[in-house]
């Protein structure tokens, strides 16, 4: 007979909710529909591959961690740096997953609180290298937000710039600052810039 499978399926249709939850900080800088948590957690995921095989970590560790970083949104939704101030504290993301899958196969409910805890250990090679790509990739879509107009993303920009720790983060940072929104479809196009 096989395992029971229900809560796993649950949380499928749960992590689901995060292709509908907006990046609520977006809204300060006057983004009317900023992306979503899982538009965000795609490209950080990419971000995070190659900040970790540029640094020598295991990229495919590194793309798992950014993947599943914000999936405790899930239940608290994108609290923004502002909305924290006014709350008793961040929801610890290792509790949230903990609630999250409860009644999984053991062996699937250990892998995602482990995840998890990686992630928010901030100690590992990969872990590094994921909550970087967390802030290029909101530099990223600051640039983006900020080339359709709304000048306020570049206190995003600025921030996540700042926040970035290692050196090939920085250096990769530096080329996006260095690189337009649309460089790609020229290069892509065969255009000179």
């Amino acid at each position: 007979m096989a395992e029971d499978l229900t809560a796993v399926a649950r949380f499928l249709f749960e992590a689901g909710t995060l292709k509908h939850t907006a990046r609520t900080g977006w809204w300060m800088a006057g983004v009317r529909t900023p992306e979503t948590v899982a538009e965000h957690s795609w490209r950080t995921s990419l971000i995070a591959s190659v900040i970790a095989k540029l640094e020598g970590a295991d990229p495919a560790r590194a793309a798992l961690l950014a993947v599943w970083h914000d999936t405790g949104e899930t239940r608290t939704g994108d609290v923004n740096h502002l909305g924290k101030k006014y709350t008793d504290g961040e929801a610890d993301p290792r509790e949230i997953a903990a609630d999250q899958v409860a009644g999984m196969p053991e062996i699937v409910a250990q892998a995602v609180t482990e995840i998890i805890a990686e992630y928010e250990a901030k100690e590992s090679p990969e872990a590094v290298c994921a909550r970087d790509a967390d802030k290029l990739e909101c530099m990223l879509q600051g640039i983006e937000y900020r080339s359709q107009g709304y000048e306020n993303a570049q206190r995003w920009i600025d921030n996540s710039r700042r926040r970035i720790v290692t050196k090939s983060g920085q250096v990769l940072a530096d080329a996006v600052l260095e690189t337009g929104s649309l460089d790609w479809l020229r290069a892509a196009l065969g255009e000179k810039g």
